[in-house]
């Protein structure tokens, strides 16, 4: 856009240029008259010619006539597609946000936000991005989905992105100022939010914490443990990272919820029969901030969040029995 707007600058400069040296050159005119032949030229306005023109003058005159016309119709056709394509899609992304619910919002499309948003595309979560800076608009216009192009420590950035009936935020910009600050802005304005913030000074973690985000995450301590547990444990390491990140085996690790209305409230996880009933796994179980691993006496209880691994397939059938559906976790 900005290529084909300097063209729209550039452009009536070379044509008065190359219509002035033309005259002066095949006519013999002097700047003045040559000038002024290009201006009603290229104007269209239909008066008369200076000077009586040569065969190869009036050639010329054709040539530069339907170079001006067409460089109008260059121009409208940048301007009405430019401003008319800018609005409506506007408009359709301020409908399409509007329309969302649970989704996640991703600050900052960098290196790390990049990767967040991958993976969420994978998942049934839907994904709103918040960028600042304008030039990746074409990268997020690839990528199909909504977007804002905007500074995310602002409370109208936030509210345009439907900050109020979002599940969760992902802050991933590589200022920790500029995350606190936007931890801040989004617990200010939704207090149920699930806040994952990146940080890039492990020391701000307890900063971040006390401004509201529920999780906090060091890029570069996570990568250092990760290095060390392929060295420690190689082949668990290779199997969590085909199932975490979808390298080919069908298998996933997830969270389900135990709803209030599920049938499974009440019985043990021996009763429940969950492993031959549906084929997945619990891996864990969290119930009031504490994990730990239920056994086949275990009572399920509404609000239990079971860590589950399987199948697609399988997750959807234990999705039925725990009543709260995987994306709206």
């Amino acid at each position: 856009m900005n290529r084909r707007f300097l063209a729209l600058l550039l452009i009536p400069f070379l044509l008065f240029a190359l219509g002035t040296a033309g005259y002066m050159l095949i006519e013999g005119w002097n700047f003045v008259d040559a000038f002024y032949m290009t201006a009603i030229t290229l104007s269209t306005v239909g008066f008369g010619e200076v000077r009586a023109l040569s065969l190869y003058g009036r050639i010329f005159t054709v040539v530069l006539l339907v170079a001006g016309v067409a460089f109008v119709a260059y121009g409208l056709d940048y301007l009405l597609t430019a401003n008319l394509g800018n609005s409506w899609r506007k408009r359709r992304m301020k409908r399409l946000i509007e329309s969302l619910e649970n989704h996640v919002i991703v600050c900052g499309y960098g290196r790390v936000g990049q990767s967040a948003v991958t993976a969420l595309l994978g998942s049934k979560r839907q994904v709103v991005v918040i960028e600042r800076d304008g030039g990746k608009t074409a990268v997020l216009d690839d990528l199909d989905l909504p977007y804002l192009i905007g500074d995310a420590t602002k409370d109208e950035v936030l509210q345009q992105a439907g900050i109020e009936r979002a599940w969760g935020v992902l802050v991933c910009t590589g200022e920790d100022a500029r995350n606190l600050f936007i931890v801040l802005s989004a617990r200010a304005l939704n207090a149920n939010l699930y806040i994952v913030t990146r940080s890039v000074d492990a020391e701000n973690e307890r900063k971040m914490r006390r401004a509201g985000a529920n999780r906090v995450v060091s890029p570069y301590q996570i990568g250092g443990q990760h290095m060390a547990n392929i060295i420690i444990r190689p082949h668990v390491t290779d199997f969590f990272d085909v199932v975490t990140l979808d390298g080919g085996i069908e298998l996933w690790v997830e969270e389900l919820i135990v709803s209030e209305t599920s049938e499974l409230v009440g019985r043990t996880v021996g009763q429940a029969n969950i492993r031959q009933e549906t084929g997945v796994s619990i891996i864990a179980m969290l119930r009031e901030n504490h994990s730990y691993i239920p056994d086949a006496h275990t009572v399920l209880q509404a609000g239990d969040e079971l860590i589950v691994i399987g199948t697609r397939e399988q997750l959807t059938k234990l999705e039925k029995l725990t009543g709260i559906s995987l994306a709206h976790i």
